[in-house]
């Protein structure tokens, strides 16, 4: 068997790496291609392919090493945000807010002072007695007429005409004023002094409304003449007032009204036909009991006319009442009266 003879390990390694030196050195190359050492031997082929195999992983991995180096410097280009399409931008106008709708409040029935004229007893019969009150309605005959059907505020006043009544219309042209009802008017329980006093209210109320004392008043019944009422009376032309001495209560008090308010002095006014124009006056409590009497004039005797009187009232609930003057001590059966129930604040 050949022996092989060692080399030390220390030439071997000093070989390898004059090999190492003499391939990377363009000088140390020759034309066919081999590399030759120092020492004129031949390199061998497998450890140079080793080694440049090492070179080229070496040249790599400065390659990325570079690279990695080149993108943290400072010389670095920016790095390019991709481009992000905006769409335009579209600005919305708030639609107005609408108006506040103000709420609107019902129109208010307009109302007026209106005089109508109602029934009371008294020693001479049934009588009329008139009260003025505030009534609905923008026409002054309708809401008077209305007024005479609907009743008095006067607990001592009434009326005979069938509530249910309906004012159609009233008019008023050339001295005649024509009063238009539903058929309801034709309903009423009365004998026939009443069914006539009854056509003497319906004209005094509306000829006192109209200013028109001398007015005649035709009645019709859904536009038709009235003919026979009640059983008793036939409407069928114009009707005049009687004498005011023949219907009308003798003692009449015309304010306060009946259930004001008011102050103290209190003022009392109205219209009497009286004897001698003597007319007693008396303040009763709310027991009625009389704690106030005396006397004023009217402007004249035996026929109405006006009066007017104070009386210095306490706070409280009264009840003013004016009697007819009696020479007679009683003979000619009870006085007419008026009375009025106030509240003294």
């Amino acid at each position: 068997m050949r022996r092989r003879s060692l080399r030390p390990f220390g030439r071997t390694s000093r070989s390898v790496g004059t090999d190492l030196y003499q391939r990377t050195d363009p000088r140390c190359q020759t034309g066919s291609g081999t590399t030759t050492s120092r020492t004129g031997r031949a390199g061998r082929p497998r450890l140079e392919g080793i080694m440049n195999r090492r070179r080229t992983t070496s040249a790599a991995l400065v390659a990325v090493a570079a690279l990695a180096l080149a993108g943290c410097g400072g010389d670095a280009e920016p790095t390019v945000a991709p481009s992000v399409t905006t769409e335009p931008s579209t600005t919305t106008t708030p639609e107005p807010e609408p108006e506040p709708t103000e709420t609107t409040e019902p129109a208010e029935t307009p109302t007026q002072a209106v005089t109508a004229y109602y029934l009371v007893d008294t020693r001479a019969g049934v009588r009329l007695a008139r009260e003025t009150r505030e009534a609905q309605g923008s026409d002054p005959l309708v809401a008077a007429v209305e007024a005479m059907i609907s009743g008095a505020d006067d607990p001592d006043y009434s009326t005979a005409w069938d509530p249910g009544t309906q004012v159609l219309g009233v008019t008023a042209e050339a001295g005649t004023i024509t009063v238009d009802l539903s058929e309801e008017a034709r309903t009423a329980n009365i004998g026939s002094e009443g069914a006539a006093l009854m056509v003497q209210q319906l004209v005094w109320t509306v000829t006192d409304t109209a200013d028109d004392d001398g007015a005649g008043v035709v009645l019709t019944i859904a536009g038709e003449p009235a003919g026979e009422l009640w059983g008793a009376v036939v409407w069928d032309g114009p009707v005049v007032r009687e004498e005011a001495i023949d219907v009308r209560v003798l003692v009449q008090i015309d304010d306060p009204a009946e259930g004001a308010t008011a102050s103290s002095p209190v003022t009392v006014s109205g219209e009497a036909a009286v004897f001698e124009a003597n007319l007693p006056w008396a303040v009763l409590d709310a027991d009625g009991a009389e704690v106030q009497t005396g006397f004023t004039m009217t402007a004249e005797g035996q026929t109405f006319a006006p009066y007017s009187f104070e009386v210095e009232l306490e706070p409280g609930t009264w009840t003013i009442v004016i009697t007819e003057d009696d020479p007679s001590d009683g003979e000619g059966g009870v006085p007419m009266t008026d009375s009025r129930t106030i509240t003294v604040e």
